[in-house]
């Protein structure tokens, strides 16, 4: 029983990782503010970099026909003090 318990995590975490490796394939592309984005769906956003200026983060989303994109854009980073 033990042994089966085994298989099935072994299973279960190759296709856990094999999805993951599916995310990883999407290429950056650099943000266009001329070009229309087809935005169906906004997957992940990753955090601003903690400097004082502008820092490069990513989003990726799924377009209309499910296609993943990760765009890249410059945002002010979470290190800049008010006083």
């Amino acid at each position: 029983m033990k042994l089966a318990k085994i298989a099935l995590l072994l299973v279960f975490g190759g296709i856990g990782a094999q999805a993951f490796a599916a995310d990883e394939t999407a290429q950056v592309e650099a943000y266009n503010a001329a070009a229309q984005a087809d935005i169906a769906h906004v997957v992940s956003i990753s955090e601003a970099a903690n400097q004082c200026g502008a820092v490069p983060v990513q989003m990726t989303y799924d377009d209309s026909t499910g296609a993943r994109h990760v765009v890249q854009y410059q945002v002010m980073g979470s290190g800049c003090s008010n006083g």
